[in-house]
């Protein structure tokens, strides 16, 4: 794959550097302008415990542009210009409207980076229209699944499959015995429950369950300390009450990051290695990258943004890529041949992870290999070897989430 081109300016696409200077690139009366839309849900989020968590204002949309660069790259050839338009939201409503005049203005294909009730009402409203939307954001499983609809496709993995990659390298490892540790809100009971499942999947031992419950405001002074473990909880086969229990790892479910960045210094537990939403975490993308091509896509990225790449933008970057090389394949560009191209087998990305991806049939799920990664280095990929699976053995990346006799989604 091809490099980010450095031209940002996305507003006028034919434009791109030479020498650190913006110059006009000459252009075919024959270009055809393919508009692509990318609709922002702004949700409160609690503040997290590191201002490093706090996302930039152009969190996912500078990676939509890496995107859109390298679409232009390879559209100056089939003779189609690449641009992207950008509507905030502040309600399902009002992300409802932005993609109504986005279906009116001929935007075949939307990026969202929304909640999933509002995804979900997106996809509803836009059933039997021409219009593909691409979800960067919203793990839920339910997506996937019960709520699952043909005209989404999933470039953020769900937090299953998030889970079982973390799960995989643990038990490969011999990290096998996890003290999980869990916020209260919705999203972070839900990431517990899917670390449990993996667990059951893969040979981990939860050896205790602790709720922290989160303490608002400045009243916060015990965030990061493990919450006390329950006297008698945990016993042994011969009923033996184990006040202590052991563990290896302390797996945290946090995914807004009020404590778990904290956890174990403020004392509390074990100095033991910290993993799950913190410490040592299941990732699409990590800025220490670097092998299959991500050296060059994340200094290109820091060179024309000015920051480190994050997950939410290698996620919207492959949204683009992947209709980028749709159309490309597919160059007159006729909604349906593109739809079905995107959902079946002969689409093939590759970015910056070292084996083709595509879409899973069975419920509009990019497969993808996930990193596992420290704040500053990745550690592994998964899926690790030893963990077969029987309905698609040839392809390794199925063993993470949902596979297809266990999917319920009828797409």
């Amino acid at each position: 794959m091809n490099a980010a081109a450095q031209a940002t300016d996305t507003s006028h696409p034919s434009k791109e550097r030479e020498g650190g200077v913006s110059v006009q690139m000459p252009q075919s009366p024959e270009m055809v302008p393919l508009d692509i839309g990318y609709i922002i849900e702004e949700v409160e989020h609690p503040r997290p415990a590191s201002r490093l968590d706090v996302e930039p204002e152009n969190a996912g949309v500078a990676g939509a542009k890496m995107g859109i660069d390298e679409n232009n790259a390879g559209g100056r050839f089939t003779g189609h210009l690449y641009s992207l338009d950008t509507e905030t939201a502040s309600s399902p409503e009002e992300a409802l409207a932005a993609l109504e005049k986005f279906q009116a203005s001929g935007h075949n294909y939307v990026i969202v980076d929304a909640s999933a009730p509002t995804l979900l009402k997106l996809a509803d409203w836009a059933k039997d229209k021409n219009v593909l939307l691409f979800n960067i954001r919203a793990t839920d499983v339910s997506l996937r699944q019960a709520d699952c609809r043909a005209n989404v496709m999933h470039i953020v993995p769900d937090r299953y499959m998030l889970a079982d990659a973390l799960a995989q390298y643990l038990v490969a490892m011999d990290w096998k015995n996890w003290l999980l540790v869990h916020g209260s809100t919705p999203a972070d009971l839900a990431y517990a429950e899917a670390v449990k499942r993996a667990a059951g999947r893969f040979g981990g031992n939860i050896v205790d369950v602790r709720e922290y419950k989160d303490v608002s405001g400045g009243r916060r002074d015990d965030v990061g300390v493990i919450p006390p473990a329950i006297p008698g909880k945990q016993a042994n086969a011969d009923k033996t009450v184990v006040s202590s229990p052991k563990y290896d790892v302390i797996v945290v479910a946090d995914e807004n990051q009020v404590f778990g960045p904290l956890l174990p210094y403020r004392g509390g537990g074990a100095p033991q290695i910290v993993a799950g939403t913190t410490g040592l975490t299941a990732t699409t993308w990590s800025r220490g990258h670097e092998k299959w091509g991500a050296t060059q896509a994340n200094n290109n990225f820091e060179k024309a943004f000015h920051r480190l790449m994050l997950p939410i933008d290698h996620q919207a970057y492959v949204a683009t890529r992947t209709i980028g090389e749709a159309v490309t394949r597919n160059p007159d560009n006729d909604f349906a041949t593109v739809s079905a191209f995107i959902h079946g087998p002969d689409l093939q990305l590759a970015p910056f992870k070292g084996i083709k991806q595509q879409f899973r049939p069975w419920d509009g799920q990019f497969r993808q290999p996930i990193l596992i990664a420290t704040d500053k280095v990745p550690v592994s990929v998964s899926p690790q070897r030893g963990f077969p699976h029987a309905s698609h053995p040839e392809i390794e990346v199925d063993t993470l989430g949902i596979d297809e006799p266990e999917s319920i989604c009828k797409m």
